[in-house]
């Protein structure tokens, strides 16, 4: 028994606060829709960002100057959401840097590095030969992308063991042709692969697959009589070897969790029929791979199952083959373009159906640990009475949601806007969800937010006003969600508004506007700002509730304008929690008003570093004498309401 510990220590490089250029090799470029990425290897990687309305031409290899402005990636400050900081960590990367200008100080005089460059000219920029040649993604659109991720079938992106296994097999019929030796075979198969896999880059899961053919290849040739087992162990140690942070990847665990439960399932997937083997090998894969799935998601499909049937021979036996088939003959590129493009559209159709997706709340990560005990134990004994127990297991996890009686309200940190949740009695209810026109905060905040809670329907979604960012993302919230009833505020609606109700129309989701009170089973919301106003803001909703004997009251936008007409209607009692009116803007939170509600706790959602400069200092003084939490410095902010009694979390930066 051999045992080989590796230390992996990172270079930490920390760029001085005056600090504004680096200079080092370009490793990658990537582009977006609005900028390219740049991958810039210097003592740790930087990863430099650069408006595509600046043309460069830049090349693998080049050694430049970058100057712009470091920024260290942050982490997330919505408990469960993608976590950036953690993400590019595990890559050793640190910080990116928003580059003004690039000085290209030495072309890229490497061999390797102008081979792999002119390959990918030679590819362009076609999203599908991208992905299949290279393993670059980054062309395909961000729906798309999602699209695969939602049907379960986004591995068959990543260039994987199906992938080399298939190359493998092409190559070994051209060579039996003219070479009888197994042995040669096998020797000019690894160079290509090894030297493919230098192309395409040492991602998981075209290292496992590699490893695989070069060791079971081996283990078969020379007669070693290996154990798989052991020589499975082997190999995967021997990944970790290359690179110990693969261990954090999600794509390394379902590649060697996945196979290793098909190479011990061998007898009882085997079927003389391809698809009932297919149909075993979708199923097994599925349900073994749950914990991962629950772990990173909180969501299933149960789809997946029969999409796979239909997407896993498509590519593997179609679209992969002809990948390779156009790659060597361009003039086919037309033909493969419209293949891939009813693919993605099929996709798009599939990731649209509800029917099958399943949410489970987030749990401790022992939860899942044990579903993976119980998994080994069954692949390896087959009792079927664990696998009882792992089913078992599974389906109180989905119900225990329905069993939280927790009262909590929650302001999450979503930048310049505002998203509160409340959970109360069962009920899920959303005020306002943030937007930003330059990226999508649902997809990446939101939706895994409400997902690990175990939330798959939000009862009443309250609209404050027709401002972007706060309800930038109400139709990616409707298309993804089941929505029960929508209110809107008083006065005419903008553009935006009228855009959501067209989609509310066409999905049957009830909507309603301008109302004094909404029950929510034992507890009410008062909208406390009825009057119309000519501007957007001074029309917000204003929305007082008592939870648990806690008293809160929501402001949106809501002016000093609004705040002097609720003062002279209504006789406002001292709040317990205020959400700023206005990000903290001067024009609200008045010193009369404050005084008058006399808050205990006072919450400013506002973007870090905003161009408004919010908070206002006068709103500052004004609320003074109550506990201020800002989002931009403290993350989401949480209240926890149990036996009359308020406990406050915060997930900052």
């Amino acid at each position: 028994m051999i045992t080989i510990i590796r230390l992996n220590i990172p270079k930490y490089y920390e760029p001085l606060e005056t600090e504004n250029k680096i200079m080092g090799s370009i490793i990658k470029i990537g582009e977006t829709e609005k900028s390219y990425t740049i991958y810039i290897k210097e003592k740790q990687i930087v990863i430099g960002f650069f408006s595509k309305k600046e043309k460069i031409k830049l090349q693998l290899g080049d050694k430049i100057i970058a100057y712009g402005t470091f920024e260290k990636i942050p982490r997330n400050t919505i408990k469960y959401s993608f976590n950036q900081e953690k993400y590019y960590g595990h890559k050793n990367i640190f910080y990116t840097m928003k580059i003004t200008s690039i000085r290209k100080i030495r072309s890229n005089q490497n061999i390797y590095n102008k081979w792999k460059q002119s390959i990918i000219n030679y590819i362009g920029k076609n999203p599908y030969l991208n992905t299949f040649i290279i393993g670059e993604k980054s062309y395909l659109t961000s729906d798309a992308k999602r699209s695969y991720q939602e049907n379960g079938t986004s591995h068959l992106l990543a260039i994987s063991g199906m992938h080399i296994s298939l190359l493998a097999k092409i190559i070994e019929k051209i060579l039996k042709k003219k070479i009888k030796e197994e042995k040669n075979i096998f020797l000019i198969i690894t160079i290509f692969l090894i030297t493919y896999l230098l192309l395409v880059g040492l991602s998981p899961s075209i290292v496992r697959g590699v490893l695989f053919y070069i060791g079971f290849s081996i283990n078969n040739i020379y007669y070693l009589y290996i154990d798989k087992k052991n020589l499975f162990l082997l190999l995967l140690g021997i990944s970790l070897l290359i690179n110990p942070n693969y261990i954090w990847d999600t794509g390394f665990l379902y590649s060697y969790w996945i196979s290793f439960s098909l190479m011990v399932s061998t007898k009882e997937l085997a079927s003389t029929n391809y698809f009932i083997s297919l149909l075993k090998v979708s199923v097994l894969s599925f349900f073994i791979s749950l914990p991962i799935t629950l772990y990173q998601f909180y969501q299933i499909n149960l789809m997946s199952i029969l999409y796979n049937l239909l997407f896993v021979p498509l590519v593997s036996l179609i679209i992969f083959p002809i990948s390779l088939l156009v790659f060597i003959l361009k003039p086919l590129e037309p033909i493969y373009n419209v293949l891939t493009q009813e693919m993605e559209k099929l996709s798009l159709f599939f990731s649209t159906i509800s029917f099958g997706k399943i949410v489970f709340k987030r749990l401790p990560i022992w939860i899942y640990i044990l579903y993976f005990v119980i998994l080994l134990f069954f692949l390896l004994t087959k009792k079927k009475k664990l696998l009882y127990v792992y089913f078992f297991l599974i389906g109180i996890h989905f119900l225990i949601p329905f069993f939280d009686l927790s009262t909590t309200v929650e302001v999450l940190d979503i930048g310049q806007g505002d998203c509160i949740f409340i959970h109360t009695n069962h009920r899920n209810i959303l005020i306002d969800t943030g937007g930003k026109k330059e990226k999508t905060i649902f997809y990446n905040s939101l939706s895994p937010f409400f997902k690990s809670k175990g939330i798959h329907s939000i009862n009443y979604f309250i609209i404050t006003h027709g401002d972007y960012d706060h309800m930038g993302e109400a139709i990616n919230l409707v298309n993804n969600f089941k929505v029960e009833k929508i209110i809107f505020n008083c006065g005419e609606y903008n553009d935006l508004e009228k855009e959501l109700m067209n989609a509310l129309e066409k999905k049957k989701i009830k909507y309603y506007s301008c109302i004094k009170e909404l029950n929510v089973e034992k507890n009410k919301l008062y909208f406390l700002q009825t009057k119309e106003y000519d501007n957007e803001n001074d029309n917000s909703n204003v929305i007082y509730t008592e939870l648990n004997g806690y008293k809160f009251m929501f402001m949106g936008d809501a002016s000093s304008t609004t705040e002097k007409e609720i003062m002279n209607q209504y006789k406002l009692p001292n709040i317990d929690v205020l959400k700023v009116g206005h990000h903290g803007s001067k024009t609200s939170s008045g010193k009369d008003f404050i005084k008058e509600i006399n808050p205990t706790y006072s919450i400013i959602s506002v973007g870090k570093n905003n161009r408004y400069g919010h908070p206002n200092k006068e709103a500052l003084n004004n609320l003074e004498n109550s506990k201020i939490y800002r989002t931009d410095i403290d993350g989401s902010i949480m209240f926890k309401l149990k036996n009359n009694k308020m406990e406050i979390e915060t997930y900052s930066p």
